[in-house]
């Protein structure tokens, strides 16, 4: 069983984790972010503009343009940064037979997987990005 999170997932995680550590108000580039967390730099603006529409980050256009946290970092979870670029994380597929998981005929695994999902998801939850960066 692998347990990984998508490279958008991870790019996304690592940027909004830079943008915490800035300065109060300072904006920071695409460039400087996926230098400082060694993103490549083509694939950043997607994964910023992702978190900008889920309201996670904001970014502004100009020469003194750049990104910052839309929020406070404790007011926000990992859980929070992965479904802004992946979508709900509830898997939808069942693990045993493959295709669209019924409810009402479910799988002998079923409730166990379910309920690993649910505690992987409630950890995600749980982890703010002020708690990750106050380990620093």
């Amino acid at each position: 069983m692998r347990l990984e999170l998508t490279k958008r997932a991870d790019y996304a995680i690592r940027a909004v984790l830079a943008l915490a550590r800035a300065a109060e108000g300072e904006r920071l580039s695409v460039r400087q972010v996926a230098a400082d967390q060694r993103i490549p730099v083509r694939f950043l603006p997607r994964v910023m503009s992702d978190l900008v529409r889920a309201g996670l980050i904001e970014g502004a256009t100009g020469r003194t343009g750049g990104y910052r946290l839309g929020f406070r970092a404790s007011d926000v979870s990992l859980l929070d940064i992965v479904e802004a670029v992946e979508g709900d994380s509830r898997r939808r597929t069942c693990v045993l037979r493959g295709g669209q998981c019924l409810s009402a005929d479910v799988c002998d695994v079923h409730v166990v997987f379910v309920a690993a999902q649910e505690a992987l998801l409630g950890q995600l939850a749980a982890a703010s990005v002020g708690e990750l960066i106050a380990k620093d």
